[in-house]
């Protein structure tokens, strides 16, 4: 651990680094406009990696860093903090002026956990934090709204959805899909298709935080760090549906 740092900084680290990589965003795509989207998404991916390998470098030097932007650095297998960062996530609504559902991710991952998170949505002017502890808002809707991506949502989650008669609320990244259970505007937050630590690590530090429940979709416990960063499912929801759910699934996964 770096000398002086406390569970308070940590906190108070990721959702700084969140919060200035996205208005580093902000402005780089209010500068950026007329690129070509793909040129944009690019840009906005070197431009958040760049910014918070250099912050981290500088504020964490003795820390490993897993990003999906960056060389993967097998040290980080060994080390006792690894910072876990999606630099952009929903590249593709960030490229769509006027979207505000992306994303940055940054957590910590220390000594087999992660201890702190944070989510910033820079085009909404809003940062989750793990240093908050405050529960969901709202209460289960019914019916449930599961949170699903509104360009490709899997087949698996539609046939989810008509097995436990919910609604799906279709939005861009992964990260704004996790925190809408957390905003009491979806009730869970159910994804098979494949994804990567970064992808989840800030989502559920801070849903953690929030008393959400949160696991693979077979119910058992979400690991970061691996050697292999793909971590293909997640479920994000509020606790008391959580069995609900975790049944609906083991059900759609047997038909």
């Amino acid at each position: 651990m770096l000398s002086g740092m406390s569970v308070s900084n940590d906190h108070t680290t990721a959702s700084d680094l969140a919060t200035r990589a996205g208005e580093l965003l902000l402005r780089t795509r209010a500068e950026h406009a007329d690129l070509d989207p793909k040129e944009l998404k690019d840009l906005g991916d070197k431009t958040s990696h760049d910014f918070l390998m250099a912050e981290l470098a500088k504020l964490c030097p003795e820390d490993a860093v897993l990003s999906e932007e960056g060389a993967d650095d097998r040290a980080r297998l060994s080390a006792e903090r690894v910072w876990i960062v999606d630099p952009l996530d929903g590249t593709r609504e960030f490229s769509e002026i006027g979207r505000d559902d992306w994303a940055v991710h940054v957590a910590l991952w220390e000594h087999g956990e992660l201890t702190a998170g944070a989510v910033a949505r820079p085009a909404k002017g809003v940062t989750y934090t793990s240093a908050e502890s405050a529960p969901a808002h709202g209460q289960a809707g019914s019916p449930l709204r599961l949170a699903v991506s509104r360009s490709r949502p899997p087949a698996f989650v539609t046939s989810l959805a008509d097995h436990l008669g919910a609604d799906l609320a279709e939005m861009g990244s992964a990260g704004v899909k996790a925190m809408s259970v957390l905003d009491g505007v979806a009730d869970a937050y159910v994804h098979a298709g494949g994804q990567y630590e970064w992808d989840s690590a800030a989502p559920v530090a801070v849903a953690r935080a929030h008393g959400l429940h949160t696991s693979r979709i077979d119910g058992s416990p979400l690991v970061y760090n691996n050697e292999n960063p793909y971590l293909p499912d997640l479920l994000v929801c509020r606790p008391e549906v959580a069995e609900t759910v975790l049944q609906a699934i083991s059900e759609v996964g047997k038909d």
